[in-house]
């Protein structure tokens, strides 16, 4: 037996995104950043130069490193792009409130800055022991007290934020570990940031969704138009089947365009709400809660993303069926006009069998008249004493037999004709 060549980065999958165990006090400071496909090696290989193991859990789009004595870090590779995290312990209230009176986390903080990428989100954030050490630092920070958002964890966990930026880029999360577990403690304080993170990609879709209306709306403009055109009768088939094709290809470019977007607002959306179920948010009494601030605020943003899709798909749904009437009108019309045509050439046919037999007894009769005449030419040379009778009694007895006859032989004739035709 022999491993797969996938073994260890399917083993790996399971465990990325996982942050070190946290101490308390601690200073968090995160990045998630869009990264074009042509910065991903010269980030991979800044990010390589400080790991201590370039593939510290069997799959290469995870790394964990040291950049000082008192600076960790963990870098995740991700579809749209990575997510930097750095910790900082020990430290105090004083370097969160002021990255520069900590050398060692400026120094951190000014090489993270150095990476390719264009930044998504941006956080920094405080683990304090207990809900009065953090106060002390709220009450020192300016955050929006009437925006403020706090509420508690599953297990005890308690966070404020007002989720805005501040003057340096970064967003504020203050957290309280209350004597939670550690290990419990790392998951639901990953948990909350995976929730902001998520939600901001999220959003990146609500400006492309919102981009698209006014188009949406000229083309259910367009659509009416074509109908109503449609119902008159008054303009070209072949003219409205290609405005109607114009209008598919138009609304297939739209698709084309956000389909990625509007699938990956969806996916994230997904998560967002996975995460808040699983951090059992829990509201404190005078403070707006994380869960209505992110029903009051992401839902709606998200239902006008999946309405987009939706009336992208409605208007090229009843484009294709108005086409199908069209189409189905043109071939009824071609048919109407095939059936004439038919009807028109049976007509001739049978007035050309008309004809033909009409000129078949006359060519009969000259025919019979030619010979009757070579008869009484003939008869000329024969005296009347010999026959008994006059030439023109003759030629006058001869006459219907003779167009008899001569009809009887063309008639034979032409059926043996056509036979051979139809054998043949």
């Amino acid at each position: 037996m022999r491993d797969h060549d996938l073994r260890s980065r399917a083993v790996g999958e399971m465990h990325l995104r996982r942050w070190p165990l946290l101490q308390v006090p601690c200073h968090i400071v995160q990045w998630v950043l869009g990264v074009e496909d042509g910065e991903r090696a010269d980030e991979l290989a800044a990010i390589e130069a400080l790991t201590a193991s370039h593939d510290s859990v069997g799959n290469p789009t995870h790394r964990e490193g040291r950049i000082n004595d008192h600076v960790t870090f963990t870098w995740e590779r991700q579809s749209e792009g990575s997510s930097l995290t750095i910790f900082c312990a020990p430290c105090d209230e004083a370097g969160f409130l002021d990255p520069g009176t900590d050398p060692l986390l400026s120094a951190a903080i000014a090489w993270a800055q150095t990476l390719p990428g264009q930044i998504i989100r941006s956080t920094r954030v405080w683990l304090g022991e207990n809900d009065a050490d953090v106060e002390q630092v709220l009450d020192h920070h300016a955050l929006n007290r009437d925006e403020l958002v706090s509420s508690t964890l599953g297990g005890g966990i308690r966070i404020w934020s007002d989720f805005r930026l501040k003057d340096d880029g970064f967003g504020r999360l203050l957290v309280a570990a209350n004597g939670i577990d550690r290990r419990d403690l790392t998951r639901q304080l990953q948990r909350m940031q995976e929730l902001g993170n998520y939600r901001n990609k999220a959003l990146l879709g609500l400006p492309v969704a919102r981009e698209c209306w006014p188009k949406l709306d000229a083309a259910e403009g367009r659509l009416r138009d074509l109908s109503n055109r449609i119902a008159d009768s008054d303009a070209r088939d072949d003219s409205l089947l290609e405005e109607l094709s114009g209008l598919a290809l138009d609304l297939a470019s739209v698709s084309t365009a956000i389909s990625f977007r509007m699938d990956a607002t969806r996916a994230y959306g997904q998560i967002v709400e996975e995460r808040l179920e699983q951090l059992g948010v829990q509201p404190v009494e005078g403070f707006a809660s994380l869960v209505d601030f992110t029903q009051r605020r992401f839902r709606p943003a998200m239902n006008t993303c999946i309405a987009t899709s939706e009336r992208i798909e409605r208007i090229a749904h009843r484009t294709e069926q108005l086409a199908s009437l069209l189409r189905a009108r043109i071939d009824t019309r071609i048919e109407n006009q095939n059936a004439e045509l038919l009807r028109s050439m049976e007509q001739s046919i049978s007035m050309q069998a008309r004809l033909q037999q009409l000129v078949e007894g006359l060519s009969a009769v000259a025919l019979s008249y030619y010979v009757l005449g070579l008869v009484k030419y003939a008869l000329y040379a024969v005296p009347d004493a010999a026959l008994g009778v006059s030439d023109e009694f003759v030629v006058g007895v001869l006459v219907l037999p003779m167009v008899l006859g001569v009809w009887w032989t063309m008639h034979t004739l032409k059926d043996r004709l056509i036979k051979t035709s139809s054998q043949q």
